[in-house]
């Protein structure tokens, strides 16, 4: 009994999962972890204007969680994944319905962060690439130092078009987030005349700080203020 009744849960979420419904609300729920995620990330990494000891302290302690940071890695790694490959399929589904575009589309209702959401978000995959490379592994890195996160902050910034595309990247990010979180809130149902406006607000808002707090750190070594 115990395997049946598995064997049709497994097939209601799998059926679920291949419908539109699904696929978003798959999105809806992966997209708020690694919203999560970007938020306690810029939080933790603005420990750089406190000093090399503060940042590097709590670097230190992160790597000390030792397979609870591999767990939490796994699981971020997870929600990229099926966050990807939902938007391919919504991509694709919305592809098939109308192969031949519109001969006049009417934008009114939309928004350019919403026009831009299928270009920003492979763009945004290549910079959390990019990302890893050159501040957790070190391989894009000029001068890598492990577990000298302020020095490589410093060494890499300091290279005026690695910072560009930092700040163009995170730009590109906080566009992509203001509308993820904005329909992230539509799937899962809040929805109303009464507090639409507030959740825009709050969507807009918190790209807002993701986007200012996330460029100030290429801004900060570039002009000294962090050196």
């Amino acid at each position: 009994m115990g395997t049946i009744a598995l064997n049709s849960g497994l097939e209601r979420t799998a059926f679920f999962y291949q419908s539109v419904v699904g696929k978003k609300v798959v999105m809806a729920v992966t997209g708020s972890v690694l919203c999560l995620f970007v938020l306690g990330h810029m939080l933790g990494n603005m420990q750089i204007y406190q000093g090399a000891e503060k940042l590097n302290n709590y670097a230190a302690f992160l790597q000390g969680l030792g397979a609870g940071l591999w767990a939490v890695r796994l699981v971020l790694l997870a929600c990229v994944g099926l966050h990807i490959l939902s938007a391919y399929q919504l991509w694709r589904l919305k592809l098939d319905a109308r192969p031949t575009p519109y001969v006049k589309k009417a934008t009114v209702a939309t928004t350019y962060a919403a026009r831009t959401m299928t270009w920003s978000g492979p763009i945004v995959l290549a910079f959390i690439i990019y990302h890893l490379l050159h501040f957790t592994t070190g391989q894009a890195h000029p001068d890598f130092r492990r577990g000298d996160v302020y020095h490589n902050v410093i060494a890499g910034f300091s290279n005026p078009a690695a910072s560009l595309f930092y700040i163009v990247a995170n730009i590109l990010l906080a566009i992509h987030l203001y509308h993820g979180v904005w329909s992230m809130f539509q799937t899962v149902g809040v929805n109303h005349p009464r507090y639409t406006p507030w959740l825009k607000r709050l969507s807009k808002a918190y790209a807002w700080v993701i986007g200012i707090g996330n460029v100030s750190f290429p801004l900060a070594v570039l002009t000294g203020i962090v050196k």
